[in-house]
C-alpha cells in the first residue's frame, strides 16, 4: 500500500503509459491528415463527443464507487481481525486458571499468541496467492507446523489448533464452560472475517462491464479530435492526450481498488497489520506475566524468638 502522501508522477503515468502513447499517436496522425488534406471535411458537432463523455463519466463514477466500497470493506474486515485477535488473547490470558503462573500457563498463553499471529500471516499470504507456510515457521512448533501442512487451507487448520487446545484446557479445568463459549465466539468471528475476505477475493467484477466501459472510452477518444480540430488546430494533440489520460487514470484506479488482495500499491496492508498484531499479542503476554511477578508479595521474614537468659521475675 502507498504510504507516502506525495505519489511520484512517474508512477502515475506509468500506469497508463501504453494508453497515453496510443492516444498521442492517434491525435498526431489525425492532425497530420487534417493538415495535408484540409479540403476533406472532418468536423462533427462537439455535442457528440460531449454526450459520449458524459456517459463515460457516469459509468466511471459508478465503477469507482463500487471499487472503493470493496477496498474499504476489506480494510474494515482487517480492522475487525485486529480487534478480535486482541480480544482472543485477552480472554485466554485473563480466563486461564493458574494461581502460581507456572511455566505451563506461560507457555500456553505464549503459544496461543504466536499461533494467532501465524493465523494472520497465513491468511494474508493465502489471499495473495502465496505460500502460507513460509512466514509462520518460526511461530509454530514442529507438531503444529506438521498439522498445518497437511491442510490445503492453512488458516483454517490454525483455527482448528486453537479449538483443540481450548477444548483440552477446558477438560483440564483451566477454563470453565462459560469461558470456553466466549473464547469460541471470538474464534467464530475470526472465521467469519476469513470468509468475508475470501468472498471479496473470489468475487470479480463482470468482465463485460469493464469491456463496455473500455469500448465507450475508446469511442470517446476517437470522436474527440473530430469535434475540436477546427477550433484548436495543433493544440488538439495535447488536449486529446490530457483528457484521455484523465479518463484512463480513473479507470485504472477503479481496476486496482476493486481487487484489494493482489499485491499492488493499493493493496490492503495485511502484512503490516499482521506484524502489529504479533507485537501486540506478545506484549500482552509478557506484560501480564511481568506485572504478576512484580505484584507477588515477598515472603515475610521469620524472626525467631531467642530464649531469655539471666531473667529474674519478681512475684
Amino acid at each position: 500500500m502507498l504510504l507516502k502522501k506525495r505519489i511520484p508522477m512517474k508512477y502515475v503515468l506509468g500506469k497508463i503509459r501504453t494508453e497515453l502513447v496510443l492516444v498521442t499517436l492517434y491525435a498526431t496522425s489525425f492532425s497530420l491528415f487534417h493538415y495535408y488534406y484540409g479540403t476533406v471535411s472532418l468536423e462533427i458537432p462537439i455535442a457528440i463527443p460531449t454526450i459520449v463523455g458524459t456517459v463515460i463519466s457516469l459509468l466511471l463514477a459508478f465503477k469507482s464507487n463500487q471499487a472503493y466500497d470493496r477496498w474499504w470493506e476489506a480494510r474494515i474486515i482487517w480492522g475487525a481481525i485486529v480487534n478480535d485477535s486482541r480480544t482472543l488473547l485477552r480472554q485466554v490470558v485473563t480466563f486461564y486458571k493458574d494461581a502460581d503462573f507456572s511455566d505451563d500457563a506461560n507457555n500456553f498463553k505464549e503459544r496461543f499468541a504466536k499461533r494467532q499471529a501465524a493465523w494472520c500471516y497465513s491468511l494474508a499470504q493465502s489471499l495473495r496467492g502465496r505460500n502460507p507456510i513460509k512466514p509462520i515457521k518460526s511461530l509454530l512448533d514442529d507438531e503444529e507446523l506438521q498439522f498445518a501442512q497437511r491442510y490445503k487451507h492453512v488458516p483454517n487448520a490454525i483455527l482448528m489448533l486453537h479449538g483443540k487446545e481450548l477444548t483440552q484446557a477446558t477438560q483440564n479445568g483451566k477454563f470453565n464452560t462459560f469461558q470456553q463459549v466466549e473464547i469460541d465466539n471470538t474464534l467464530s468471528r475470526l472465521c467469519d472475517s476469513m470468509g468475508k475476505c475470501e468472498r471479496i477475493k473470489n468475487t470479480i467484477f463482470p468482465t463485460t462491464y469493464s469491456m463496455y466501459i473500455r469500448f465507450t472510452l475508446c469511442l470517446f477518444i476517437i470522436l474527440l479530435p473530430f469535434g475540436v480540430a477546427d477550433h484548436l488546430g495543433w493544440l488538439q494533440i495535447p488536449v486529446t492526450a490530457l483528457i484521455g489520460a484523465a479518463f484512463f487514470l480513473i479507470e485504472k484506479m477503479a481496476i486496482h481498488l476493486q481487487d484489494p488482495f493482489e499485491s499492488r500499491p493499493t493493496d490492503t496492508p495485511m502484512t503490516t497489520i499482521a506484524e502489529n498484531i504479533e507485537k501486540n499479542l506478545l506484549q500482552m503476554v509478557n506484560e501480564f506475566r511481568d506485572e504478576y511477578e512484580h505484584e507477588i508479595p515477598s515472603k515475610p521474614t521469620v524472626h525467631r524468638i531467642q530464649p531469655l537468659q539471666n531473667a529474674y521475675f519478681v512475684l
